[in-house]
Formats: structure tokens, C-alpha cells, sequence
């Protein structure tokens, strides 16, 4: 079965999450992952064709900031808050606030 590969806590960068959070369709993700516990992949609606939604989730994935796990063909994708909100304490809170 194919797992994805998620940096440690103490591995995530502010620079990386920054970088990720510059994207208007990423700050997206994270606003709806903020209000949810998990989300599949088939719930964003985002209107993008697949390749682009699963670049834009690897980024996220990549950096930190999104952990997905698989339960058959399933994705469910979650917010690691615990994480960020211990590397860079406010940093999540204030770019939630600041999303329109």
C-alpha cells in the first residue's frame, strides 16, 4: 500500500511554510482543513483539474502543513495544527484570520 512521506515536527520550516502559504488555492485548502477534522480529497471541490489539485496538496503535504492518511482508496486529508501551532506559535491563527 503507497504512504506518503511527512517531515518530522522538528524538520518543518518557517521558510517552507511560508512558501506554501503564498499560494491563494493553497490558503484555500488550509481554511477548509481548519474547519474540519478530515477531509477525502473528493470533498475540496476545487475547480481544478486532478494534477494540479494533487501538486497543490503535495506541497502542503511536503511542507508540513497537511497530513494525509490512506483507508483503502480513500485520502483523508487533516490539518496538523499541533505541529505548526508548536513550531511557530500564532503563525497558523494569524494566516487563518487574514484569509478573506
Amino acid at each position: 500500500m503507497r504512504q506518503y512521506q511527512h517531515p518530522d515536527r522538528e524538520n518543518i520550516s518557517l521558510t517552507g511554510v511560508l512558501y506554501a502559504l503564498s499560494d491563494p488555492t493553497r490558503l484555500q485548502i488550509v481554511k477548509m482543513l481548519a474547519t474540519q477534522q478530515e477531509i477525502t480529497c473528493g470533498e475540496f471541490c476545487l475547480e481544478m483539474s486532478k494534477s494540479t489539485q494533487s501538486h497543490h496538496f503535495k506541497v502542503l503535504r511536503d511542507m508540513g502543513i497537511m497530513y494525509t492518511r490512506l483507508e483503502g482508496t480513500q485520502h483523508y486529508n487533516s490539518l496538523r495544527r499541533e505541529d505548526l501551532d508548536a513550531r511557530f506559535p500564532n503563525l497558523l491563527d494569524a494566516v487563518l484570520n487574514g484569509i478573506n
